[in-house]
């Protein structure tokens, strides 16, 4: 047993961990909408209007705050009219991003602001700038967002709804570096320039327009950017970061059956987000020293090989204790810097990636990364509490990285804490000062062998459940991390 100390400072509150830092991500890939999300009205699968019932129950149990929608690289070769109007004569298209499939443009946009409203989280729509027009955005905003007498309202209430929707969150193209048009930086400000001038604010709508930003520590493409942007024409700029435990596109690692090497090859890979964000933040700070425009990290998560059998275009992955753990560290780690980070996306929400859901036919399970979402739900507009861990940085077969992973938050009189033990074969005790007195605690843990995880036949391996591992006394406690383990502590007056 490690014995190491956590310094807590619920006096010395910082910026409010807002909870669109929980989001989610949802792109027309693989079976994440179709089968995955939406099953449409006629399936024998318990559905209202269209939404997976038992998906829907899921994700606003987890409380998502926030969704992205449709895509990623889909996104700027997606057209929005043709995903409106009586399904049956909507235009097919192929998904030549993801596998060659045909779209039948079944989901489109009342879909997915109905899901919206079904889980009761915002919407945030990323637009295509890589092969679509200015007027084609503008008149999609105008389409969702006006209440005026227009084309476009009137186009919108003839599709069956009469009220505008409320949008707040605007991606402006996606990787626009790469899949959304291969753009230089310079080209791309100029075109974000053009397209968000006519991304116009009807009534009290009132945009927040993300700009595509860097691919993993490019503070090229940062500094170019931030250098043609302004807090008067961009709220954020996004990161798009992945870790990939090998390093190697071609040959990532398998999702299960992975050896411990690969285990501590992916938590060093994940762990480089928070340097990758400081490098960006350092470079943004320059050109906005005000702190004006935030950093959305709307994509990130573990990318493996896709499961044996699959198809490759689907990006369908299973989800261990492993997963869990690069959730918990990422989740401390945008946390901790919730004064620039106003938002993230984890990737993607069902059957892609390093999803939170996964379905096979009628059935669903809770992969381990949703109940770590789950968990750590209190953070979520809560303030940020100073917190200093002693380092707990150590070598596992000559793969260094740092153990354990904390964050601390305030909300009226209770002070909560997530942590995280990412060794797999050593115990922490972390001896916790906290600089004000508390009476009572309630913890939750999830914990298993690095490898664990939940199958469609027996669904409830890994879950988080409550947990005695801790010992409070006033200003003290102690709290036991087991290897491989997410723990939470509530504490209260």
């Amino acid at each position: 047993m490690i014995n190491k100390k956590l310094s807590i400072k619920t006096s010395q509150k910082g910026a409010t961990i807002k909870k669109e830092i929980y989001g989610h991500f949802s792109e027309h890939l693989g079976r994440c909408i179709y089968n995955g999300i939406y099953v449409g009205e006629d399936s024998d699968i318990p559905n209202t209007k269209g939404m997976r019932n038992d998906v829907v129950d899921a994700l606003k149990d987890m409380g998502i705050p926030v969704l992205r929608w449709p895509g990623g690289c889909f996104a700027d070769e997606y057209h929005w009219m043709n995903g409106i109007g009586p399904k049956e004569s909507r235009v097919k298209m192929i998904n030549t991003n993801w596998g060659g499939v045909t779209e039948d443009n079944s989901f489109g946009t009342h879909e997915f602001m109905e899901l919206c409203d079904q889980i009761g989280c915002e919407p945030y729509i990323s637009g295509n700038v890589g092969s679509g027009t200015v007027r084609e955005m503008s008149e999609w905003i105008e389409y969702m967002t006006s209440d005026n007498v227009s084309p476009m309202t009137d186009l919108r209430k003839k599709n069956g709804r009469e009220k505008p929707w409320h949008l707040k969150y605007l991606g402006i193209g996606n990787e626009n570096w790469g899949c959304g048009g291969f753009m230089t930086p310079e080209y791309y400000a100029n075109q974000y320039r053009q397209f968000q001038q006519f991304c116009k604010n009807y009534g009290d709508n009132k945009l927040f327009k993300v700009a595509c930003g860097p691919n993993g520590g490019d503070t090229a493409w940062t500094d170019k950017l931030m250098s043609m942007l302004n807090p008067m024409i961009a709220s954020a700029i996004s990161l798009h970061f992945y870790t990939v435990p090998t390093g190697r596109w071609e040959d990532k690692g398998p999702a299960t059956g992975f050896d411990e090497n690969l285990y501590n090859e992916t938590i060093r890979e994940t762990q480089k987000m928070e340097p990758i964000i400081m490098d960006h933040l350092a470079v943004m700070d320059r050109y906005d020293p005000e702190h004006k425009i935030g950093l959305a990290v709307d994509e990130w998560g573990c990318w493996y090989n896709v499961e044996e059998g699959t198809n490759p275009g689907f990006l369908y992955q299973q989800n261990t204790i492993r997963d869990a753990i690069v959730a918990s560290i990422n989740l401390n780690i945008f946390n901790r810097h919730a004064d620039r980070i106003v938002m993230a996306n984890i990737a993607q929400v069902v059957n892609v990636l390093q999803s939170v859901v996964l379905t096979e036919g009628s059935k669903m399970l809770k992969t381990p990364t949703y109940y770590v979402f789950r968990m750590y739900k209190p953070h979520q507009e809560a303030a940020l509490a100073e917190s200093v861990l002693e380092d707990t940085t150590a070598d596992h077969n000559g793969i260094s990285y740092t153990d354990v992973s904390a964050s601390a938050s305030v909300k009226d009189d209770s002070l909560f804490v997530t942590l995280s033990n990412a060794n797999p074969n050593e115990s922490y005790t972390i001896n916790t000062d906290i600089d004000d007195a508390f009476g009572s605690y309630e913890a939750r843990i999830l914990t298993g062998a690095m490898g664990d995880f939940n199958t469609f036949d027996a669904p409830d391996r890994v879950f988080d459940k409550a947990y005695d591992g801790v010992k409070l006394s006033g200003k003290n406690a102690e709290i036991v991390l087991p290897p491989c383990s997410v723990v939470t502590v509530s504490f209260k007056k």
